[in-house]
């Protein structure tokens, strides 16, 4: 089978330059469309239920709104945990899920549960679903400043103007808002002047409540033209609640006024935001959708703040000031694994130039190492694998550059050997090329393939091990799997192309390696007993001394991002 697939692209050269270059073009759009992040998102399948329950003290809420939401959910199908979380007027429950279930069919099935959990909450309990979002989701963090603005005023800037502005934008699932202070309306009720008008506080809230609805009339037919009949009935401003009508005593109106004071004030908080030790701020956080491309969606985010802060959409003088994004911690990441893969790359070939001796020889091996990296983007793209473009998917190609190399190394080498060796005949650089790669051709799958075995133990990795661990193997092998492929066909044809005939000198480096080499070698074969004994010695202290090395679960990252946590 490899015999045939090696004929035929040689016979088919100029096809298979084609597909070479189809394929550079396909990986070059495979990599663009990768989402891209630091780090692989760990996170379990998850969906989180969040009660509000304003007032409410963390007993009362464990008591009436966690525990009865959390004995529902948990005969759950594919489920592996449910906890939950009672603070002072709000619950949260997290239900983590198996990894290999859908995060939209989790969701619905708790959705389900959760109609049903609804019927035992007590009234003016709200529960809804916490966003698609992971750990890794906040990319984006920013404050609301102007000058001569309030608090409150930010506050209500952020969440009424900005916070649905961002959440347009495709890829943010959400974004949360921090600091400053919620405005709200207070009626303090006087209990003397409500016993003065013989009223209860069940008349005043019924009063309020139904004095702030818009009501539909139907509508009138005039001639030809239709009147639509609204009655208009929502609280605009403070003073609309004052002159709402509680009831009347002898034809006399009793409004609220006559019995609260009504005024604006902030609800009770609960934190704040400061910044830079300069005071007050208030601050948001914008959140990425579950397997998004972070860095895309950060570009977007900023676009779309530019934007807002230079139509001054929120008003003259506001201005959204970010203070962190993910993209820079995302491009200093790159920007190592970009180094790293150069440095890689060019000690590859400067590697190849001194041993081989040939320059043609050592461009094409190396142009292996591009070509197989582009096949393993080509593989992460496909819809069944999706895998995003870290530190650890990227790092893998970079750790992994000697490796691809070698079955190209092998490949150039004998066709190299072949074209120099036999001068004579009347066999074409094709029939001797064709004939170089057959030798080496089985070897070379067999060799590499053995190699991905090696990772077979990565493969099997669950947990959160297996999130951080098991892509670096799949990219790796996707790698090594395009390097066969490139070995194989590429390297064959592109030796036709470019090496010639040539009495071949032998390199002065490998005649000097040759001189040290053998006589050590015929020292090794005379003595093999003692040389075994020195390996198994060199073996079992090489053991003992893992023993005593410290383990860390993950390398240190230093990437210039510092997060302080008290």
């Amino acid at each position: 089978m490899i015999e045939k697939i090696i004929a035929f692209a040689l016979k088919q050269r100029l096809l298979t330059m084609i597909f070479i270059l189809l394929l550079i073009g396909w990986g070059i759009v495979a990599f663009n469309r990768l989402p891209i992040d630091a780090f692989p998102d760990v996170t379990n399948i998850q969906v989180q239920i969040i009660s509000e329950a304003p007032g409410w003290a963390p007993v009362e809420v464990e008591k009436q709104v966690t525990f009865p939401i959390e004995v529902l959910m948990n005969g759950l199908p594919d489920i592996t945990e449910v906890r939950s979380l009672s603070k002072f007027g709000l619950s949260v429950i997290t239900v983590v899920f198996e990894d290999d279930v859908d995060i939209y069919f989790a969701r619905q099935l708790v959705l389900e549960r959760l109609i049903q959990a609804k019927e035992q909450l007590p009234a003016g309990v709200e529960t809804s679903l916490g966003p698609i979002s992971t750990g890794l989701g906040e990319i984006y963090q920013y404050t609301v400043e102007g000058e001569g603005k309030s608090l409150t005023e930010l506050r209500t800037i952020q969440d009424w103007v900005l916070r649905p502005i961002l959440r347009t934008i495709p890829g943010v699932t959400d974004v949360n808002s921090f600091g400053g202070k919620v405005k709200q309306y207070y009626v303090n009720i006087d209990p003397d002047k409500l016993l003065n008008y013989n009223l209860t506080l069940r008349q005043v809230f019924e009063a309020v409540a139904r004095n702030n609805k818009n009501a539909g009339g139907n509508y009138i037919v005039h001639r030809h033209e239709q009147y639509i009949v609204r009655g208009l009935g929502l609280i605009r401003d403070i003073d609309d609640i004052r002159n709402i009508v509680i009831t009347s005593q002898d034809g006399t109106p009793v409004y609220v006024k006559d019995v609260a004071k009504v005024d604006v004030r902030y609800e009770v908080r609960q934190g704040a935001v400061v910044k830079d030790g300069k005071g007050e701020v208030v601050a948001g956080i914008v959140l990425l959708i579950k397997d998004g491309n972070s860095r895309d969606v950060v570009r977007a985010v900023k676009a779309k703040v530019a934007e807002i802060n230079e139509s001054e959409t929120l008003g003259k003088g506001v201005k959204v000031v970010p203070f962190y994004d993910r993209a820079s911690l995302v491009e200093r990441c790159l920007d190592t694994i970009e180094s790293a893969l150069f440095q890689g790359m060019v000690l590859v070939i400067l590697v190849l130039i001194v041993f081989l001796g040939n320059l043609r020889t050592a461009t094409i091996v190396a142009a292996s190492i591009p070509l197989s990296m582009l096949i393993a983007f080509i593989i992460m793209d496909l819809p069944q694998v999706n895998l995003t473009a870290n530190l650890m998917t990227l790092g893998g190609l970079a750790i992994g550059i000697g490796i691809v190399v070698d079955g190209s190394i092998v490949m150039a080498e004998n066709i190299f050997r072949h074209l120099s060796e036999r001068q004579g005949g009347d066999s074409g650089v094709a029939h001797l090329v064709l004939d170089a790669a057959r030798e080496v051709g089985r070897p070379i799958l067999f060799a590499i393939s053995i190699i991905v075995v090696v990772f077979l133990p990565l493969f099997t990795l669950e947990g959160m091990e297996g999130k951080m661990f098991t892509p670096l193997a799949y990219t790796l092998s996707f790698a090594l799997a395009g390097s066969i492929l490139v070995s194989i066909v590429v390297v064959p044809v592109l030796c036709s192309y470019f090496l010639k005939r040539g009495k071949d000198k032998e390199n002065p480096l490998l005649r000097v390696l040759k001189k040290m080499y053998l006589p050590m070698l015929k020292l090794s074969l005379e003595h093999r007993v003692p040389v075994v004994a020195l390996v198994g010695v060199a073996f079992l202290l090489a053991g003992f001394l893992f023993t005593r090395i410290g383990t860390e679960f993950m390398p240190i990252l230093d990437e210039g991002d510092m997060t302080v946590q008290v």
